[in-house]
């Protein structure tokens, strides 16, 4: 009786450990994402001090600030902040889901797909403000390819990595053929937004996307639960009365939709989706919808602050911000696999 009784005094304390340690980390992720947002409002060719910069967001004095911080910076801003949310919280959805610290939008396919979506339509001539349409649509197509495969495959989750996989391989390969044909005006174009910016938004592309990402999250976090339950094994969650592969169609759905809006708004950013659910997963330790939550907070400070490196720190410009968060991610994506092969040489040894 004693035993029993520690160890549900050990258990409290270790969740209002983790409790504790969830919010320190949402409050130090939200200072950090406003002091970000402070910083790409006031500065570039024409410095601004905060007050100014915060008042011309507002619409109140100079109208050149009014103009500049409206117009230029914030949309600009808001695009990296919420296309870097979605891609948070898609990264931790999909790695949970298939149980594998690798998995992220790139291996379901959904960035080839926007890319391809994107590509198809600067080839046709269409308006840059459809463009963000073409890479939603290519997204869920690709979505759809998947979802396809996968159902005639029961859903199992090798499976659907190697599918993913496969549909990404095959998307790409379309994209550079498409590229390569084109004229050589377009071909530019067309490969700046293949590697992922968030230059030149609009507001009516900002608020169109962060409307629909914020249905996206609630409905994320509305199936964390099924997520929770999935995250014991599809034989103890079948156990439970959990309809395994319908809730993993779901919750691989809306990852899907959360990858794909975020590649509409900033093209397809790679990185940011799998660095992020281990960065929370180091700090906050299990799995739970607060660390959720920070993903998504996690994603939007990193995917800022890449472009502000791009923006005020690289002696190149125009360079895209998908291009510093592909750097970062090659030296990341080797120390994961480091660390998933290590203890397989420790146990042959």
């Amino acid at each position: 009786m004693t035993a029993v009784l520690t160890g549900v005094v050990r258990g409290g304390r270790a969740r209002t450990r983790h409790r504790r340690r969830v919010l320190a980390y949402g409050v130090c992720a939200l200072l950090l994402l406003l002091v970000l947002l402070t910083v790409a409002l006031t500065t570039g060719e024409m410095r601004l001090p905060a007050t100014t910069a915060l008042r011309a967001l507002f619409g109140l004095g100079d109208s050149g600030d009014v103009l500049v911080v409206q117009q230029f910076r914030a949309p600009r801003a808001v695009a990296a902040i919420v296309a870097g949310a979605g891609l948070g919280a898609a990264g931790s959805v999909l790695q949970r889901l298939f149980r594998n610290p690798l998995a992220s939008p790139d291996v379901m396919g959904v960035t080839g797909g926007a890319s391809l979506g994107a590509v198809a339509l600067v080839a046709a001539g269409a308006s840059q403000t459809l463009i963000p349409l073409g890479a939603l649509a290519g997204g869920l197509l690709a979505a759809l390819l998947l979802g396809v495969f996968a159902w005639r495959s029961g859903l199992a989750v090798t499976r659907l990595v190697l599918m993913g996989l496969a549909v990404q391989a095959g998307l790409a390969a379309a994209v550079n053929l498409m590229i390569v044909r084109f004229p050589a005006e377009l071909a530019g174009s067309a490969l700046q937004w293949t590697t992922g910016s968030v230059y030149g938004r609009t507001w009516t592309e900002v608020w169109g996307a962060s409307g629909a990402m914020a249905l996206a999250l609630i409905a994320t976090f509305a199936l964390h639960r099924s997520l929770a339950v999935l995250d014991l094994g599809d034989d103890s969650a079948g156990a439970l009365g959990l309809r395994t592969s319908t809730a993993r169609l779901q919750l691989l759905l809306i990852a899907v939709v959360l990858a794909s809006l975020a590649a509409a708004l900033a093209g397809p950013v790679t990185f940011v989706a799998l660095a992020v659910p281990h960065l929370v997963r180091f700090v906050t330790g299990p799995p739970t919808a607060g660390s959720l939550a920070l993903a998504a907070l996690t994603g939007a400070a990193l995917l800022l602050a890449s472009d502000l490196v791009v923006q005020h720190l690289l002696p190149v410009e125009g360079l895209p911000v998908g291009a510093v968060t592909a750097t970062l991610g090659a030296p990341w994506l080797l120390v994961l696999m480091f660390r998933q092969s290590a203890p397989v040489h420790r146990s042959q040894t």
